[in-house]
């Protein structure tokens, strides 16, 4: 039987899907599996440029978006590719993600053509990277209470506010900047190089530490009309990208939890105490076989929310459910790989103790456990209780 499709899954894919997911994987296989243990102890991707070239090369920004240049994929295509990135690392999936699901989604459902011509083309080969600035230091799970701030001058714009825990945000060409304005909350297409603008790196992080995060600053940034996304109105534009990320979380912390028990399984079968290999002791098995369950159970959930995606009945509520559940079973898989890895678990030889940590942040981006489970509880009851 194989662990990480144990139900068969995979005879539910077409032949397309696999085939995106085939390349995906041995990209991350080739290119990104030997080198991710030392990116994360040095707390960076020393070249994202570079990577975001290959990664350009392999089609995966955008992959599910269509026409400027992006590839038009399913979103269960898009889903797999995600998943065998984040069974690298959650940092590379959410330097795809960033770029594809909230930068680019965002210009793609809200831009004018010619915002679309200009930044798209570029975006999906890697030649130009985008960030998605929405989060501020205490602005997190309402957003709306943002200070950052948008006034006309003139024809112009000009924007003052931080945001922060801004993914690629020191390396970014383009940041999709939401901002209060008279008229409400309204997102701007800001070029990195205007005066004002300036992006400091986060230090010192122990989770998702390979990633690039940084603070943006804005200090009179003065942009042209032109710059305004002028289709996204109000707070539902950035939580509708929000949500495009969060589809992709769902499928990528199944990648996690698939590398924690796979590296589970074959320690569990060489490692040996009192004789013979921990995995012959019940207690060892019983930790596997939960593991098992939860994997399995995370990419069943993962591609029921990809058909209905396609199907275009997915609603939000629906990716907040897979978000949720998907979220905690790889966290329970990744704490019990730790163990079943015992001391060598807490080392970078092995993936275990990585993907545990990079867990603790997917759990609290792009919506808390807490801000998914009240929108399931109003769901089912009709009853708002954010407030």
């Amino acid at each position: 039987m194989d662990p990480q499709d144990f139900l068969d899954v995979d005879r539910e894919l077409s032949d397309e899907e696999r085939a995106i997911r085939d390349a995906v994987a041995d990209f991350s296989a080739a290119e990104l599996m030997p080198h991710v243990a030392d990116w994360f102890d040095a707390g960076t991707i020393p070249d994202p440029r570079g990577l975001a070239r290959d990664l350009g090369k392999l089609g995966v920004f955008g992959m599910h978006l269509t026409g400027y240049g992006c590839a038009g994929t399913s979103a269960v295509s898009y889903g797999l590719a995600c998943r065998e990135l984040e069974a690298v690392d959650s940092g590379l999936r959410s330097f795809v993600s960033v770029q594809g699901s909230l930068a680019m989604t965002a210009i793609h459902r809200y831009g004018t053509d010619a915002q679309k011509q200009e930044w798209l083309p570029r975006m999906a080969t890697g030649e130009v990277l985008g960030c998605f600035a929405l989060t501020e230091h205490d602005s997190g799970s309402d957003p709306g209470s943002m200070r950052t701030r948008a006034r006309r001058d003139g024809d112009d714009w000009v924007l003052d506010g931080t945001k922060m825990w801004i993914t690629n945000g020191s390396v970014a060409d383009v940041a999709v900047v939401w901002a209060g304005t008279g008229e409400g909350i309204r997102g701007f297409l800001v070029p990195c190089s205007t005066p004002g603008f300036t992006a400091n790196v986060v230090h010192r992080k122990l989770s998702l530490r390979a990633s690039i995060t940084a603070e943006l600053v804005l200090d009179g940034v003065r942009l042209p009309a032109g710059a305004l996304l002028p289709g996204a109105e109000g707070l539902k534009a950035p939580l509708s990208c929000l949500s495009e990320a969060r589809y992709g979380i769902v499928w990528g912390v199944a990648g996690a939890a698939r590398s924690c028990l796979l590296a589970s399984v074959e320690y569990a079968k060489t490692r040996e105490q009192f004789g013979r290999p921990i995995g012959a002791f019940q207690l060892t098995q019983r930790k596997l076989a939960d593991m098992l369950v939860d994997v399995n159970h995370a990419m069943m959930t993962a591609l029921r929310v990809g058909r209905l995606k396609d199907a275009g009945r997915a609603h939000h509520s629906q990716v907040s459910f897979g978000k949720l559940a998907n979220v905690r079973a790889a966290q329970r898989v990744a704490a019990t790989a730790r163990g079943v890895h015992g001391a060598n678990g807490i080392t970078l030889e092995y993936p275990v103790m990585r993907h545990m940590v990079n867990l603790e942040t997917v759990a609290t981006y792009e919506g808390t456990e807490e801000v998914h489970a009240l929108t399931l509880g109003r769901a089912l009851t009709g009853l708002d209780a954010f407030r």
